[in-house]
């Protein structure tokens, strides 16, 4: 596995076997990726979960990946590469003119696609680190990511180990949103695991001491039976 198995992207194109070919070569490189048809395809998607990059083909039946792209960028800095066919010249331009990062044109070389997808991830994710706030305040704590540490309300630091900062992390910055155990495993240093392993349940018991007011009784980190945790807003 090459790449960052954090990333997740989508691929939307109305040709199942290019879905499956991409999907396939893609996953093969370490990221997670969903498939979609079409634009409600998309659409489901990213209510499920967020997205860094999305693979787009132009020629979408109904909300073509024109108007896709536009939706996109007027709410996002999601990643956008447009699947583009051998004469869709004049669509190409267009969907860079509204906010298209990059394109590739069938038929689809994957010796091209994966640099284009490693350096736009790269540039989205720099885009992303510069927005997003230096510390997280939650309750009676202030988590400080550029020093990777938590401290309480008089100052006190309260000590966490890599692997629990990355999950209070990944929870607190998801605040109101449900995250499964596979979301949140891979947030964690250990990336081998199965569904039998426990880690994530005893990370969030660990915290619960840390930081709940009473661990028996948790407001900050709560259990979603069947599913995953919800950091509370």
């Amino acid at each position: 596995m090459t790449a960052d198995s954090t990333h997740r992207l989508a691929v939307v194109d109305d040709d199942p076997s290019i879905r499956e070919t991409l999907a396939g070569f893609l996953e093969e490189e370490g990221y997670e990726v969903c498939c979609a048809g079409d634009a409600t395809g998309l659409d489901r998607i990213m209510r499920s979960k967020p997205l860094d990059l999305v693979l787009l083909d132009i020629r979408l039946p109904g909300r073509d990946g024109l108007a896709l792209t536009r939706e996109l960028r007027e709410k996002s800095e999601i990643g956008i590469i447009l699947i583009a066919g051998r004469n869709d010249k004049v669509d190409r331009i267009i969907g860079l003119e509204y906010g298209a990062d990059d394109y590739i044109a069938k038929p689809l070389d994957e010796r091209e696609l994966l640099p284009r997808v490693r350096n736009l991830l790269r540039r989205v994710g720099h885009a992303h680190l510069a927005s997003r706030p230096s510390q997280l305040k939650f309750d009676r704590f202030v988590l400080d990511i550029g020093k990777r540490n938590l401290t309480d309300e008089t100052g006190r630091p309260v000590s966490l180990t890599t692997a629990e900062f990355e999950l209070l992390y990944a929870l607190s910055r998801n605040a109101g949103q449900v995250m499964s155990r596979e979301r949140l495993m891979a947030t964690t240093p250990r990336r081998h695991w199965d569904t039998t392993d426990r880690t994530i349940d005893t990370l969030v018991r660990r915290l619960r001491r840390k930081i709940e007011r009473d661990p028996d009784k948790p407001a900050l980190i709560t259990t979603v039976h069947g599913v995953g945790y919800l950091f509370a807003q």
